[in-house]
């Protein structure tokens, strides 16, 4: 054999280890990495982290991940009394790391604007301080492409988007004037960000507006991060709040007994994404995760488009195949 052959082998090695573990693995190559041989979480043990749409789901499973390693916590979201229950599943995973005025509850709907302000002045009254905005909050949808009313496009955008990036731009104020445009701004983005998936088409460009918007401030703002979390099908309750394509009607459906990540390990995945301060990062079951590799190069994409259906899509986004 000779050297050149040598190498071709040793490309063709990599490529088809690379694409094993596009398999094989339920995040993307550079996150599984960052879990095992990363910065610890531990490095934000005394940080200030705010999340919204912090009372069930992601929001909630991030929270306790950072807990666990005394991260303090400002937790935001419209239903108080679930708030108050992450609140104390928080401090007991703290296991001592954290006190009660550690863990901050904010009741916050992202819609009132105006009050945007005012909780974060809330925060800093509390804490003098704050290093992460995750937010979290959002709703999905389920809707053919050709029903959606105009209203329901408008209203999430003002939800997924609109709400987000005002809320992002008083926090990264604050950054620039407290500490020179030091901080960390992270969002909860989906696959179906970058790889548009049927029946869903206002969320879809939604979640690609907001990447837009996150990653254009990075463009402008070197020393800030800008973390996008882009998760697959999870396990949580979020079809329950879904749009449909009517106004004001929602999906109203369970995810049990469908094949989907656990919010837990999608917690401490993004968990993991903010402590390495890793710009974009995306995680979900087989074949989830190698369809996202795939969406990313257009050749694959075209490949791929050629042997899925829009209702294979659906069965793998609903957790169903």
């Amino acid at each position: 054999m000779t050297f050149l052959e040598f190498l071709l082998l040793l490309l063709v090695l990599y490529y088809v280890g690379y694409v094993l573990l596009w398999i094989l693995l339920d995040c993307n190559v550079a996150l599984w990495y960052k879990s095992r041989f990363g910065v610890s979480l531990s490095s934000m043990r005394g940080q200030v982290v705010w999340i919204t749409g912090a009372s069930s789901g992601i929001g909630r499973a991030l929270a306790l991940s950072l807990a666990r390693h005394g991260v303090k916590l400002v937790l935001s979201a419209r239903r108080l009394e679930q708030l108050e229950q992450v609140q104390e599943e928080c401090l007991a995973a703290a296991r001592g790391l954290l006190a009660t005025k550690d863990v901050l509850v904010i009741q916050m709907d992202m819609l009132d604007l105006d009050e945007h302000k005012t909780h974060l002045n809330t925060l800093l009254n509390h804490f003098h301080r704050l290093d992460v905005l995750v937010n979290n909050a959002g709703r999905s949808q389920r809707a053919s492409w050709t029903e959606v009313e105009i209203e329901v496009d408008r209203e999430l955008f003002e939800l997924d988007v609109f709400s987000v990036v005002h809320l992002s731009r008083l926090v990264v104020r604050y950054f620039v004037e407290q500490n020179g445009g030091r901080g960390h701004i992270a969002a909860t983005s989906s696959i179906a960000g970058f790889s548009p998936v049927p029946f869903s088409p206002t969320y879809c460009a939604a979640k690609h507006a907001l990447n837009a918007y996150l990653l254009s401030l990075k463009v402008e703002m070197r020393k800030l991060d800008v973390s996008l979390f882009a998760p697959g099908p999870i396990a949580t309750d979020f079809l329950q709040e879904a749009f449909t394509g009517a106004q004001g009607e929602k999906v109203g459906l369970s995810t049990a007994n469908q094949k989907r990540m656990t919010a837990q390990r999608c917690g401490d995945l993004f968990a993991v994404a903010l402590a390495n301060k890793m710009d974009l990062t995306w995680c979900g079951l087989f074949p989830v995760n190698t369809l996202a590799y795939c969406a990313r190069n257009p050749t694959l994409s075209k490949i791929l488009a050629q042997f899925m259906t829009e209702k294979t899509l659906n069965k793998i986004r609903e957790g169903k195949l």
